[in-house]
This record gives structure tokens, sequence and C-alpha cells, in this order.
């Protein structure tokens, strides 16, 4: 992802130093009760970069938030010898990094524990703050942009895999990885971001591929948009799903399928183990129905479970990998409380 980055990603502007780390005594005179469409504009490219970095969506609307704050009572103070958004992102990456001095890192049950089978799966959750959590796309990912390509890399880098991938690296070098290869910053932009030497950049870039090359994420295929051969395979994992056909559902899983179901650190790998569980403890499945939603540039599902009057009420947020035409992840995010209204999602279906 990071040469693709390199060779397809505008380099960002020139940095100001600003009056960004200290949220001020008010706002300018001038200025509205609150950050203005200048702000306002970026928010949702700076809610991707905080989300890359700290794993949650709500987490990363919160320092966008504060960063918002600060700017919008720093605005009278921005000289404007560079531009307003380099500025609005020293700011956010100072966010960012006071929240990861202060918390644990966020990862996927596939980086905490070994797979279990259904013989020996046990069901135990772990306190928050834990687990990455999914996104809707139009959250982190600015839309219409004009670049393809740009947009391609975009969708990459909010993958549950690579997102995943991030958290284990040191806050700074994080912050490095991800406006040099995400965003593609120079690295003389970075370094006055950081108040480093562009040496310090360099070798904090070095160290973080070095780390993320001794586990690399998990390789999935770009799937928004879906192309015709992926449609048609996850309108066959519906079918199945829904049908509750495990020879069909088989059929459609990749041999190093894994389904995970944050918040319990139980995962599966798979084809086999993956349907004794939906023919075991999975069983209370059958007669769900799916509906398809996007997050994290993958397809996902909304999965709603049969209830005894004839309708259906939420289970889970299916986040899903495709790789080489087949399934080769199923997230499935248990705490619908959560995820059915962030993602607009309807609180019950009728039979």
């Amino acid at each position: 992802m990071g040469e693709i980055a390199r060779t397809t990603r505008k380099p960002g502007p020139e940095l100001e130093r600003g009056p960004e780390l200290e949220p001020g005594p008010g706002p300018h005179p001038g200025l509205g009760p609150g950050p203005g469409p200048e702000l306002e504009e970026y928010r949702v490219e700076l809610t991707g970069y905080c989300y890359r970095m700290l794993g949650s969506v709500f987490e990363a609307e919160d320092a966008v938030q504060d960063t918002m704050v600060r700017a919008w009572r720093g605005l009278d103070r921005f000289e404007g010898r560079s531009s307003l958004r380099s500025w609005l992102y020293r700011i956010a990456t100072n966010v960012c990094l006071d929240a990861l001095n202060a918390g644990s890192r966020r990862a996927l049950p596939m980086d905490l524990s070994q797979p279990q089978t259904v013989a020996t799966a046990v069901l135990k959750t772990r306190a928050e703050p834990s687990w990455l959590e999914p996104v809707p796309d139009a959250r982190v990912l600015p839309q219409g942009a004009a670049d393809p390509a740009e947009a391609a890399v975009g969708r990459e880098s909010v993958r549950l895999a690579f997102v995943a991938a991030l958290q284990r690296l040191p806050a700074r070098q994080r912050a490095v990885l991800i406006l040099r290869e995400v965003l593609a910053w120079r690295a003389g932009e970075v370094a006055e971001l950081l108040e480093t030497s562009v040496a310090s950049v360099n070798s904090a870039l070095q160290r973080a591929r070095a780390t993320l090359a001794e586990s690399p994420a998990r390789e999935s295929d770009p799937a928004a948009p879906l192309d015709g051969e992926q449609q048609k395979l996850l309108a066959r994992y519906v079918a199945a799903f829904e049908g509750y056909d495990m020879e069909a559902l088989t059929a459609v899983l990749h041999e190093d399928v894994v389904m995970s179901m944050p918040p319990y650190d139980l995962w599966i790998q798979g084809p086999g183990n993956f349907t004794d569980w939906m023919l075991g403890p999975g069983a209370v499945c059958r007669n769900s129905r799916l509906r398809p939603v996007v997050a994290n540039g993958a397809p996902a599902f909304a999965h709603y479970h049969a209830e005894p009057d004839g309708g259906f009420s939420p289970w889970a947020l299916q986040v899903m990998e495709v790789r080489d035409g087949r399934v080769l992840g199923v997230h499935c995010f248990m705490d619908t409380a959560r995820w059915f209204p962030l993602f607009g999602l309807p609180a019950r279906l009728e039979g």
C-alpha cells in the first residue's frame, strides 16, 4: 500500500507553526458560535486520520471536535503562511498523541489470542477499550475524489486489517507512517509537524515499516466498488447464510477464512470450524436476514436475528474480507446498540 501512496498522492502543503496546543481564552469576536465552513470542510478527512491513529470512530470524532474547537479559538492568530489544512493536521496529531499516551492500543481478536474450535470455544469478553471499531466509509473517506487511485489508497488504508496493524506501532511512528505513506506528506513537512528532524522522521518510518513487515496485515482484494464476480460471490454468501445451507456456505469460504466476534476474544479459522460453529453455538443465526452496507472500505452486512413474532432484530454488523474469489474474513461486531445507529440502520425489520 505504501508504494501506491507514494506514487499517487499529492504532497501536503507547507506547515505553519501555530498556536494550536492551547485552546485559548475564546474565539475572535468576529467569529460565529462555533467552527464555520472554513473548518468543517476538513472534518471527514481529519476523522479518517484520527481513526487510523486511534482505531475508534467515536474517539476519532471526539479528537476532531477537540481539534475544531482549538482551531476555532485560535483562528484569529492563524497567519496564513501555509494552508489551513496543514495547521489542522498539526492540531489533530497532537490531540491523538495525547490520547494515545493515556490509553491502550486497540486490536482484533486475531491479534490477542489463538484460534479456537467449537470443542474448545469459550465466549469471553474483554473490557473496553480493547477492540478496533468498524466505521462507515462516509465518516472517514471524503466523497467524490477526483483521482481513482487516490480513492483506492484511502479505502485500503481504513481496512480493518491495516488499521489493526497500525495499532502495533508506537504513537509517533504511527503518525509518521500515516502522514508519509497514506497522505504522502514530505519528510520535511512531517518533521515540522512533529517538531523533529528529517532524519528522525526517516528513521521512524523505517522502524515502522520493519515492524509491519514482521507481521504484515492480512491481504484482501480491493472491494469498493465491487466488481461483477465479487457481487456474485457475496450474493452466494447471503443466500447460503440466510438459507443456512452449510454446503453452499463452505463453497464460498476461503481455506484461510476467519470469523471473529468482538467484544468476545474468540475467533475461529477454516471452513470446517466455521460451519461447525454455525451448526453448534451459532445455530441461533438460523433464519437470519442480511442487509448490505459498506464499512472500512469493504462490503459489510447488517445481520438481523429472527424473533418469535416474525420480525427481525439487530444481531451483529458483519464486515467482510474477500480474496481470490472467496470470503476470507467475517468480522461480527456484536454491540448493535452502538453500530446500527452509527451506520443508520433500522432497529427492526418486519417479517
